[in-house]
């Protein structure tokens, strides 16, 4: 599989034509994973990419396709759907808007308070015997949830998406400032970036260039002036665009670690795409992380 996965959540922004463009562009560059979800343009970005993959004769078996589910939304209210049969309803037209067959990986979108282990389990279960679903995931799980997960579930939790970034990456700071007053100390990931290198979960990130939570890209952000110098400095070095370096920092933590690209902008795309291909030394990994904001005790 790419380092660099395709994200779907906005290719249904795009005209039809310039959508089926960019995918294609992105398999051309020798990204084969694509990541969907089934609230991504209330379906509709499936249907394209579906539409995309009959248009295109692709070879179904030369690209990685996954989906989640789990996030209801029901006019204005959200809830969160993690019960067996839910997800087997939601997989099912999950395959139908997508035309593939098969999902190479499943994912759960959210964790929800109310799933039970086992009903999750037979549901997985199931999907694997009908040659739905090959691979399961998670997404936005701590330690506990995918621990309480692995009680029931015969196969493997594989992979797990979480947010990271140069700006938002309270899973590094919690344990790099563990055991001192720092209130960058405190652990909100519950440990999850070490729990998944010793399960051996992939992380796939999402929003490496985002700050906050949904608040905006740190790229040319003004408040973000600091960081983004030693992004240049970083850039010119290895000659590329600051947001390959922002994406090579984060791969640079663990050798299994995916980032989810957001973007449908090909030149977007392809600068995100260099960062799969430096190597940043670690000096220039912890300035840059010093730079965002973050020090070391």
């Amino acid at each position: 599989m790419s380092r660099l996965i395709a994200g779907q959540m906005r290719i249904n922004s795009l005209p039809e034509q310039d959508a089926f463009r960019f995918l294609s562009h992105a398999l051309e560059k020798g990204v084969n994973q694509f990541d969907h979800a089934d609230i991504y343009g209330n379906g509709e970005c499936e249907r394209i990419f579906g539409r995309w993959l009959a248009a295109g004769h692709i070879d179904r078996e030369k690209v990685v396709i996954q989906s989640k589910c789990g996030i209801c939304l029901n006019g204005g209210n959200t809830y969160y759907d993690n019960s067996g049969e839910y997800i087997i309803r939601s997989v099912d037209q999950i395959l139908s808007r997508l035309n593939c067959g098969y999902l190479d990986n499943f994912l759960i979108h959210r964790p929800d308070a109310l799933m039970d282990a086992e009903d999750i389990a037979r549901a997985f279960t199931l999907l694997k015997e009908q040659g739905k679903v090959k691979h399961f995931g998670v997404s936005n799980f701590n330690p506990a949830q995918i621990s309480y997960l692995k009680t029931a579930l015969p196969m493997p939790v594989e992979f797990n998406q979480m947010q990271l970034s140069l700006a938002f990456a309270p899973m590094i700071s919690e344990g790099l400032e563990t055991n001192t007053y720092s209130s960058n100390g405190l652990s909100r990931s519950q440990g999850i970036l070490d729990y998944c290198r010793a399960s051996g979960i992939s992380m796939q990130i999402w929003s490496p260039l985002q700050f906050g939570t949904f608040a905006g890209n740190f790229i040319n952000h003004p408040d973000y002036w600091n960081l983004n110098n030693e992004l240049q400095q970083t850039a010119d070095r290895h000659q590329v665009a600051k947001s390959a370096v922002a994406v090579a920092w984060i791969l640079k933590i663990n050798p299994s670690m995916q980032v989810l690209s957001g973007t449908c902008n090909i030149s977007h795309f392809d600068e995100m795409l260099q960062g799969t291909a430096i190597d940043l030394t670690r000096e220039e990994w912890y300035r840059l992380y010093k730079a965002a904001g973050y020090s070391l005790p």
